[in-house]
């Protein structure tokens, strides 16, 4: 198997420790699943995401400045993808337009 370059410096001497990739040049570490896919979102499970997916809520959310809570197997229908940290824009039914992170979600197959 080839491992990749360091990013940082190019060289070709690197190395994996666990889930991460080592440069024992200058030292840099960097996460594997990071190093060729810096665009892609994945859900919690690691499916792709993309626009228009159906997606599930995996846990409880309390909805910041209000008592009311997006409870757990909620569907969400035709998601939007943006850059942030709430890399999920989306309309849920009876809450409205919220925000969601991609680490609290599963995507629906169908």
């Amino acid at each position: 198997m080839q491992l990749p370059p360091c990013p940082e410096c190019g060289s070709a001497f690197t190395y994996e420790l666990d889930a991460l990739m080592v440069c024992p040049e200058c030292g840099h570490e960097w996460s594997v699943a990071a190093a060729g896919e810096d665009d892609v979102i994945r859900d919690a499970v690691g499916n792709p995401l993309a626009d228009g997916d159906t997606v599930t809520v995996i846990k409880d959310l309390k909805l910041g400045g209000t008592s009311s809570t997006v409870k757990v197997g909620t569907k969400v229908r035709n998601i939007r993808l943006v850059a942030g940290d709430h890399d999920i824009d989306c309309k849920i039914p009876g809450v409205g337009q919220i925000g969601l992170k991609s680490q609290f979600v599963k995507k629906v197959t169908k």
